[in-house]
């Protein structure tokens, strides 16, 4: 008994010697814990943490400005100005295409962007017996009503609903189309409505945030987050020979019904027109492209101005230069721009560049590769002067090109899709041209077409063929003509006999003439 009682005080003084201890060290042992309570004990809150004052880290735009990565005033600024756009079309699919027609390029596209169930649901119009129709985003520029989208939104469309953010409904006109870019111009009456400024997209910055805009899915006024993941982007989804692809690529969340909505900075300015994804499985997986606003702010001028897009042209074949190019080539850079061949009497060719030169600046801005060549070029109209450095044999040299148009000449060419009342004549075919009628052509069930308004006496046309005033060009030599810049570039470029097709308004016959070009 004396050797238990001996230990009992003994561990009764270890514990008043480790109690005190605790105590002079600064230990608190007011509170006790248990990582596996029962259900009757009760867990103690944790002890209060130090308070710390929290501040938002800054990002500077490339003017200096400091804004907070907070997204709420951009998307608050932005949510309005951007709109949802329902287009769809006076026939239906079998009537306007053969379903069977896979290798249409737009078909193409639409299979890349959306994947291939696209074509059997029938919500879209291009199912079985559907009616052709399509829905995607939008983003108003002016307070009068000019809104930008995507060309793939509207193509083809004989009717389009613009519904805003607070629910409004207006039906819009097409004011100008550009497949090159995948942009599209269209507009609704009225006045005061909010827009989007348009940022300098030269000065955005791969790692900075971002916000994606739209209606995916039909779920209306969607912000998404991420970063600028690239820049000067092609990805050869754009079908179109003359294609301009230099986009912005994002991580934000992009899905189809996103087409045409925006890309937003943290300064709530708009940096691109959102237009594409990257995916195995027709929505998002990881990466989406946007129109850079630079390249949409030339379209929407040329469009409102022209009612086309007044493309410039250097006259050259290019390829992008690297490492094997330049080893094969005895070039001693990787980075650039090599031209291939320069056409003769071309605009490149009159500057003084030659076959083997390496483009490495367009109006001081550098040049890595072919699409952010093109995406400088895209900037300029014919007629225009686009300064170009290069690298030839370990020398830089510095030219001024004059950029011409798509026939070679410096002249603005004919107005593309765009209501008005104003004529044209081609003396070529001694015809006086003007837009068709759009009531005329909505009930064709068609989106473009050219009128004959005149026909001058012993002029090709006159003399060849029995057509009549009024007629409405719709294809020649099978190419279907949305424009008198259509009709114009291929006539110009025809040799030998020519086939036109079209319809009188008010008659359901479709009629041809053969003339010689």
């Amino acid at each position: 008994m004396m050797r238990v009682s001996q230990l009992i005080i003994a561990a009764i003084l270890g514990s008043i010697i480790t109690l005190g201890a605790y105590s002079m060290l600064g230990f608190d042992t007011s509170t006790t814990s248990s990582d596996t309570p029962s259900q009757n004990s009760q867990v103690a809150q944790a002890p209060e943490p130090t308070p710390v004052t929290l501040t938002k880290m800054p990002v500077k735009t490339p003017t200096g400005k400091a804004i907070p990565v907070d997204f709420t005033a951009a998307a608050a600024k932005s949510m309005p100005a951007v709109v949802h756009i329902k287009s769809s079309a006076g026939r239906t699919t079998a009537q306007r295409r053969p379903q069977s027609r896979s290798n249409d390029p737009y078909d193409q596209f639409l299979r890349e962007f959306f994947g291939d169930d696209f074509f059997s649901d029938p919500r879209n119009g291009r199912g079985q017996g559907g009616a052709p129709s399509s829905t995607g985003s939008g983003v108003i520029v002016t307070n009068d009503g000019f809104i930008v989208t995507n060309n793939h939104v509207i193509d083809e469309a004989t009717e389009i609903e613009v519904t805003l953010y607070d629910k409004r409904t207006f039906p819009a006109k097409v004011i100008g189309t550009d497949p090159t870019t995948d942009l599209a111009l269209i507009k609704i009456e009225g006045n005061d409505y909010p827009k989007l400024d348009l940022a300098n997209s030269d000065n955005a910055r791969v790692g900075e945030w971002v916000l994606a805009v739209g209606n995916p899915f039909n779920l209306a006024s969607t912000v998404t987050a991420g970063i600028v993941s690239a820049k000067a982007r092609s990805i050869d989804i754009l079908k179109n020979k003359n294609a301009i692809e230099s986009f912005i690529q994002t991580d934000a969340a992009v899905n189809p019904g996103n087409s045409g909505g925006a890309l937003v900075n943290v300064a709530g300015e708009l940096l691109g027109i959102n237009t594409a994804i990257a995916t195995p499985t027709g929505t998002y997986a990881g990466y989406s492209f946007a129109v850079p606003a630079n390249i949409v702010s030339k379209v929407v001028e040329d469009l409102k101005e022209y009612g086309a897009v007044q493309r410039g042209y250097l006259g050259i074949t290019i390829q992008s230069l690297d490492g094997n190019v330049a080893k094969s080539q005895g070039i001693g850079i990787s980075q650039g721009v090599l031209i291939d061949s320069v056409i003769v009497n071309g605009a490149a060719y009159e500057a003084g560049l030659q076959s083997g030169d390496v483009i490495v600046e367009a109006d001081g801005a550098p040049i890595v590769d072919n699409p952010s060549f093109l995406g400088q070029v895209a900037r300029h109209r014919p007629g225009e002067n686009i300064e170009v450095k290069v690298n030839r044999e370990g020398q830089l040299r510095t030219y001024q090109v004059k950029l011409r148009n798509k026939l070679g000449t410096t002249n603005v060419l004919a107005n593309r899709n765009k209501p008005s009342t104003a004529t044209y004549e081609m003396p070529k075919l001694g015809v006086v041209l003007e837009d068709a009628d759009p009531r005329v052509l909505r009930n064709q069930g068609i989106r473009g077409g050219v009128a004959v308004k005149d026909i001058k006496k012993g002029g090709i046309i006159d003399e060849a063929t029995t057509m009549e005033e009024g007629f409405v060009i719709t294809k020649v030599k099978d190419k279907t003509i949305n424009s008198i810049e259509d009709l114009e570039e291929i006539i110009m470029r025809s040799q030998g006999g020519v086939m036109v097709e079209g319809f009188y308004p008010g008659d359901p016959n479709t009629y041809y003439y053969a003339f010689g070009a």
